[in-house]
């Protein structure tokens, strides 16, 4: 593991030490908040839901039991660097059909769609310049193991400033649309329109 990731695994080591496997523990304010990410994620692939579906950056595996609440049988699987993170998946969504929880990116197969959540967002010391290049890194791998599709979320450098914290990583929407359109696809679509301090990018690579 890079000393970049190392520090963000630590990170949330503490977050999930302190509050379990919840949406606090994957350091997000509130379940209601993490659904509502996981909606525009899913516009990626609409309603198929015989899907294969790759998690990157998988938490506690909440994602896996949002797919299986909405009825999406296709196979998942999650992968996360944080060891103790990946056991507390296993542990939560054991009954869960078709799903696979991983620490070793080797490990993740070439599914349908890859969903990214929250991972581009704690950057704590790193400079943004170098924290930018290691999201452009891991967009290819992300697209390298998405057959169709994949969408990942990022805060966004319009949100008032007085909110704005330094550990974390606020992007230009419009720097990662081009990037996403210039990189991967000429179907990309930006979603900046719901009520969260973020957006989310959709990427088509392969027209169903």
């Amino acid at each position: 593991m890079s000393d970049l990731l190392d520090s963000v695994a630590r990170y949330y080591a503490g977050t999930l030490a302190a509050h379990g496997p919840t949406p606090r523990g994957a350091d997000w304010n509130s379940a209601e908040s993490q659904e509502r990410r996981f909606t525009e994620l899913l516009r990626v692939c609409e309603d198929d839901r015989g899907a294969s579906i790759n998690d990157y950056g998988c938490g506690y595996g909440a994602l896996a039991a949002r797919l299986r609440r909405n009825g999406y049988t296709g196979e998942y699987c999650g992968y996360d660097v944080l060891p103790a993170m990946a056991t507390a998946a296993r542990d939560v969504n054991r009954a869960l059909p078709r799903c696979r929880f991983v620490t070793d990116e080797a490990e993740l197969p070439r599914a349908d769609y890859t969903m990214a959540s929250g991972i581009f967002n704690v950057k704590l010391e790193t400079p943004a310049a170098a924290w930018a290049d290691h999201v452009r890194a891991t967009l290819d791998r992300i697209a390298q193991v998405s057959a169709r599709g994949f969408a990942f979320n990022m805060l966004t450098g319009c949100a008032d400033r007085d909110r704005m914290r330094p550990h974390l990583y606020y992007a230009d929407p419009g720097e990662w649309l081009g990037h996403c359109l210039a990189r991967f696809s000429r179907r990309v679509a930006l979603r900046h329109d719901y009520p969260l301090y973020e957006f989310t990018v959709l990427v088509w690579t392969q027209v169903a």
